[in-house]
């Protein structure tokens, strides 16, 4: 199997970055990854000074995928991650939504034992996922901790095993990436950290021509679902609202107001994190609305 180590990782991405691997279409492989302070934090001594702030949200790659080109959809299969015996949190001044009331950096440790991450005498249960995932934006460079119609940080907690993540193809290749793993991570991430942790990631890459995408969007046994990043919340769900309904509408032949109907009893408006630049939602909808509508909308 390929594989890619984190030493080969980006802070930013971009058309410019030069892929560290080129892959066939239909490649697997395993991505071994950092966690998003590229492990500089051993210890819950580690003191905000020692802290290179520029090597934040490291993601591994990229990857050059063979026949994408701008205007194709990547297809990334999340087949297996693994994670690291101990991961870490953080808060400080400034940092999230509660960063207003926080006078000082903390950092904690969390041992992951037994299947569970161990904080203080709490075991919570692990819901491994990835952060940061994404293609090279069309033009400029964007950080490695800001989302994007390119995906990048969504920290949306659906990015675990056994989903696919769909992405808009912006130039050729791709320029896949991905990292900033969490073994446990609650819709909104408010804390600005998850349960930060280094892990591998074993994906399967796929170039789908013949259809487009504006957003990225996402798919595992039970729903389908569109992902939007904006400036606000509000303007993130609207976003994801309408790339849904407008894709259920092209291909169902329903119109606009019945398909926005049926979107307002079945769907679901989710958040996915709002301690980033730009803030992330989510669109879901049941897949077993689309099996009886007779559609697929990816």
């Amino acid at each position: 199997m390929e594989q890619l180590k984190c030493q080969h990782s980006i802070y930013a991405f971009s058309r410019n970055n030069p892929p560290m691997k080129t892959v066939r279409s239909g490649t697997t492989l395993q991505m071994e990854t950092y966690d998003c302070f590229t492990n500089q934090i051993q210890s819950e001594a580690t003191a905000v000074t020692s802290i290179d702030w520029a090597q934040i949200n490291p993601a591994t790659g990229p990857i050059y995928v063979e026949g994408a080109m701008p205007g194709n959809v990547l297809k990334v299969k999340i087949e297996r991650i693994e994670l690291a015996d101990q991961g870490v949190m953080a808060v400080g001044p400034k940092l999230g939504v509660m960063g207003h009331r926080i006078d000082a950096f903390q950092a904690k440790i969390i041992p992951i034992r037994n299947n569970k991450a161990i904080f203080n005498n709490l075991e919570i249960p692990l819901n491994p996922m990835i952060g940061v995932i994404g293609v090279a934006p069309e033009q400029g460079e964007i950080s490695c901790g800001t989302p994007g119609a390119h995906g990048g940080n969504m920290d949306n907690k659906m990015i675990t095993e056994g989903a696919t993540v769909y992405f808009p193809v912006f130039v050729e290749g791709a320029l896949f990436a991905l990292g900033d793993l969490h073994a446990a991570m609650g819709d909104g991430e408010i804390g600005v950290s998850g349960i930060e942790i280094p892990g591998v990631v074993t994906v399967s890459l796929e170039v789908i021509k013949g259809i487009s995408l504006r957003h990225p969007m996402l798919e595992n046994d039970s729903v389908v679902t569109t992902i939007a990043s904006a400036l606000t919340l509000d303007e993130a769900v609207k976003m994801a609202v309408e790339e849904m309904v407008d894709r259920i509408a092209a291909v169902s032949g329903l119109p606009l107001s019945e398909v926005t109907m049926l979107m307002s009893a079945v769907g679901q408006t989710q958040i996915c994190q709002v301690v980033d630049p730009l803030m992330t939602a989510r669109f879901v909808v049941p897949k077993w609305v689309l099996q009886q509508l007779n559609i697929a909308i990816i």
